[in-house]
């Protein structure tokens, strides 16, 4: 647990840990008002659906904000030194808001309902270092926090 320096936070938890909690904050915030663009495309459709991936968006900032909360957790947790946890947990949220981003874009431009029909260049290779990257991180976090009950 890394100290903080801030006389006005207690020091319960590290200043990493605050700040990955914070941006679970931000990308929770950013699921709800991808829920607006969800609904409003409910609203304004004929069928009365959102496009499938804005619906995607809303889902996955939701889902990443509370996978991002367990990563400040695990780097609360972890005896690794503070910049091994902060690396291994900012991969992931890298990913996270890649991905986010991602889904964002193929719902604004409505260009397709699956984004591995006619991948762009890269593609690929971003699904292996996101699958090496998101785990790794993970498994990272999780080891430190076993060697501190070892």
């Amino acid at each position: 647990m890394a100290a903080t320096a801030d006389p006005r936070l207690p020091d319960l938890v590290g200043t990493d840990t605050i700040v990955f909690v914070l941006v679970a904050g931000v990308i929770l915030a950013w699921g709800l008002v991808l829920g607006v663009w969800k609904y409003h495309g409910i609203r304004t459709s004929p069928d009365r659906t959102a496009h499938l991936y804005v619906d995607i968006a809303h889902r996955a900032a939701l889902l990443y904000s509370f996978a991002t909360l367990v990563l400040a957790a695990l780097v609360e947790l972890s005896s690794f030194p503070t910049v091994v946890n902060v690396v291994a947990a900012a991969v992931p949220v890298v990913f996270f808001v890649a991905a986010i981003v991602s889904y964002c874009v193929h719902g604004a431009l409505r260009d397709t309902d699956n984004q591995f029909v006619d991948p762009t260049p890269g593609t690929y290779a971003f699904m292996i270092a996101l699958i090496v990257g998101e785990i790794g991180g993970v498994v990272v976090l999780i080891a430190g926090v076993v060697a501190r009950l070892a």
